[in-house]
């Protein structure tokens, strides 16, 4: 016969320990996962890495979209009100991220993905406060080196560890088997880099998204635009640029998919340089294109770039 009396008990116990903070989501996890939001897809796809299927991830900035000039929207400020955790990228890129925060009344604990990289300065000034969107004097893309991306992924397992202990061994695993991965890409892209010859190893983009890779890999690309979309290149500036295609005999303009491509068509058609395909800096693709993880994205941007200048006389 049941006890009715230790039954009522132990379901009481039981409610009281599932309102304990945290408790839930350690008792529970194949029904409840872990909410976290990214501020846009290449962190987004970094979390979902290492998190695995103990993470529900939410970008704000989606594919194919624009950080750097972002409007966050009233289902973002919902996301953010039900994460537990909150990655960004820091260095600026998200001007608009605090106000978003502070909004929505979110009390997740914020992790910055860039933490212990040190960052290259850009030649940009810092925008107008007033503008919202000032990237100061340091260059936000860092996940365009490898090696930084590999700082990324251990601030996030770091996080995930600290959100949700109880998948510690989890997040562990599966960062140290997307570190793997990481070495054998950057081996990639070293080697065709190393295919190009050293004279054609220069190209332009809309905007200085590249600076990380340039230091990392040697391949020098040139920017009209600094390094925010929010910048207008100038008459000047694009003279400037078509001068020294024309000086240095850059092999190649490369379009960007988060930019507007008439500037480096115009610059194509003025210089004579070809354009060489597009390049995915700040976002990645939707699911079904070329990009729609970082190892996607740094494998077709690097088969792009040695496509458009390995051909031709050294």
């Amino acid at each position: 016969m049941i006890n009715r009396r230790a039954l009522g008990a132990s379901l009481a116990a039981g409610l009281a320990l599932a309102a304990l903070p945290g408790v839930g989501f350690a008792q529970d996890n194949a029904a409840q996962k872990l909410p976290v939001v990214a501020s846009f897809s290449i962190l987004a796809d970094f979390v979902r890495q290492v998190g695995g299927d103990r993470v529900s991830v939410t970008p704000l900035v989606g594919p194919n979209g624009d950080a750097h000039v972002y409007s966050p929207t009233p289902a973002d400020a919902k996301a953010m009100a039900g994460a537990r955790l909150v990655v960004i990228n820091g260095l600026h890129l998200e001007g608009w991220l605090p106000r978003l925060i502070k909004s929505s009344g979110s009390k997740a604990t914020v992790a910055t993905a860039t933490k212990g990289i040190k960052p290259i300065e850009s030649a940009e000034e810092g925008h107008d406060a007033k503008g919202g969107h000032d990237h100061g004097h340091d260059d936000p893309h860092a996940w365009q080196s490898i090696a930084n991306a590999r700082i990324y992924i251990a601030n996030i397992r770091d996080a995930l560890d600290a959100a949700d202990p109880a998948g510690k061994a989890s997040y562990d695993a599966n960062a140290a088997a997307y570190l793997a991965k990481l070495d054998v890409v950057e081996g990639e892209v070293k080697a065709a880099v190393a295919r190009i010859p050293a004279a054609r190893r220069k190209a332009i983009t809309t905007h200085d998204a590249f600076g990380y890779f340039v230091k990392a890999y040697g391949v020098e690309f040139i920017a009209p635009q600094g390094v925010s979309t929010e910048s207008e290149a100038s008459a000047r500036d694009v003279a400037r640029i078509i001068r020294q295609i024309k000086a240095q005999k850059v092999p190649a303009v490369f379009l960007e998919n988060v930019t507007n491509p008439r500037l480096i068509e115009q610059i194509a058609k003025e210089s004579g340089a070809k354009v060489g395909g597009t390049l995915y800096s700040d976002a990645l693709s939707d699911a079904s294109g070329p990009a729609g993880t970082y190892i996607d994205m740094m494998k077709h941007n690097i088969s792009e770039i040695e496509k458009a200048l390995a051909a031709g006389p050294a």
